[in-house]
């Protein structure tokens, strides 16, 4: 299994949209994907439900799970948590 860790750059945490974005991109992965916050059992990452219960705050430390033919994908969630979402969107 692969793992990556990374911090949630989004000013507003991983609300609505964001996590919707992140979900859509898990689900079209084609193999399952988790998100953890630190000290947390993992989620599905393709679940927006999943995904917005967990209340991903600004500057929160999480762990993305994947299975190894997942690295690109994985990379391309990492991305996507560092970055500004809202303000990509403007």
């Amino acid at each position: 299994m692969l793992q990556r860790r990374t911090i949630i750059a989004n000013p507003t945490g991983l609300h609505a949209r964001p996590a919707a974005l992140f979900a859509q991109l898990a689900a079209n992965a084609g193999t399952p994907i988790t998100i953890a916050r630190e000290g947390e059992d993992a989620i599905d990452a393709a679940s927006i439900l999943s995904v917005m219960g967990l209340g991903l705050a600004h500057g929160e430390s999480v762990t993305l799970e994947a299975t190894e033919d997942a690295a690109s994908v994985l990379d391309e969630l990492v991305a996507m948590l560092e970055s500004d979402l809202d303000q990509s969107a403007a």
